[in-house]
């Protein structure tokens, strides 16, 4: 294009894609006036008008607003602040149409009533400080008056749900059901009845104590991980190698709890715990867990695993067969 040639009004619509109203109403609306008017009231526009005529149709099709197009071509506005400001509401349209999305499919999945349709509207535009009271009251309610060891509900509760700002389908829809959950009293009763049943009473009551939780929980997860990638590799439990991580897992407890380096009856107490911890386990996998479906929901929000080996009851049998077989006088395996 000539910069110095003047197209008429019909060219103009041809080379930008805009129809000839449109470019007339962008003209009548201060936004892009054509360059000359002729006295037979033709309009024409030379190539400055054609390339801003160009950036409008562009701004326009990312739905930008004739108001901040106009004080951008003014030079009230950068280019890259339109463009920032245009970015953070699609954004938040992206994030509106994610809940909508979660809610129409959970509504649909569980073939909701009216009432249920506002409901979950409700709990998955709740700020962040309404879910947070939420969790609290749910917990307030499972851990009143419950029999298990001192701050073990208050270790329970700081594994929470925490919705990110950017959350996704999946992650919503996870909400939705926890939520509704939290809500409710028969599913407040079967958590509190679960703790109770696992963790008022013996074995579960010596799993639940501090110490014995933080080790399993901080100093002993190091060491656990190795036991893990052996446990998984199919790794005899009376190997050389397994021994050796049995002796260093012992070492670990007993360091924790400021006692000497582990000995053979330490050892021998230590599988005798990670029986009791399978035993655990096993029992409460015979029936539903409302607390696991909690643990479950709370991952798949905060977008952590959940699951992991150290929760397989085979995995316990095999740590307490090679805490074990550090005191047998029998060669390793190979």
């Amino acid at each position: 294009m000539d910069d110095n040639e003047l197209y008429p009004i019909g060219d103009v619509a041809h080379r930008t894609g805009l129809s000839v109203s449109a470019i007339r109403f962008y003209s009548d609306a201060g936004i892009v006036t054509p360059t000359r008017v002729t006295e037979t009231g033709y309009r024409l526009y030379d190539v400055r008008a054609v390339a801003r005529l160009e950036l409008v149709r562009t701004l326009r099709d990312l739905d930008a607003g004739l108001d901040d197009i106009r004080r951008l071509l003014d030079g009230e506005r950068t280019l890259h602040d339109l463009l920032t400001a245009h970015l953070e509401l699609v954004e938040r349209q992206e994030r509106a149409l994610r809940a909508r999305r979660a809610v129409l499919r959970t509504l649909v999945r569980q073939g909701a009533t009216a009432a249920q349709v506002a409901l979950m509207h409700k709990l998955v535009s709740m700020p962040d400080e309404e879910r947070e009271r939420l969790v609290d009251d749910f917990w307030n309610e499972v851990g009143a008056g419950l029999d298990v060891p001192a701050g073990f509900v208050a270790r329970l509760r700081t594994m929470r749900p925490r919705l990110p700002e950017d959350p996704t389908a999946a992650q919503l829809e996870a909400w939705i059901e926890l939520a509704d959950l939290l809500r409710g009293e028969e599913f407040r009763a079967a958590v509190r009845a679960h703790l109770q049943k696992v963790y008022g009473t013996f074995p579960g009551r010596s799993l639940a104590a501090a110490p014995v939780w933080d080790f399993i929980h901080e100093e002993g997860a190091a060491i656990g991980k190795e036991i893990a990638e052996a446990y998984r590799s199919g790794l005899p439990a009376d190997s050389a190698r397994a021994r050796e991580l049995a002796v260093r897992l012992a070492d670990a407890a007993a360091g924790a709890f400021a006692r000497a380096p582990s000995t053979a009856g330490s050892r021998e107490r230590l599988a005798t715990a990670f029986l009791v911890a399978e035993e655990t386990l096993r029992a409460g996998s015979r029936e539903e867990d409302a607390h696991d479906r909690y643990l479950s929901l709370v991952s798949v929000i905060n977008g952590t695993p959940y699951g992991t080996v150290e929760e397989d009851p085979a995995f316990l049998s095999w740590t307490a067969a090679a805490l074990r077989a550090t005191t047998s006088t029998t060669p390793p395996s190979p």
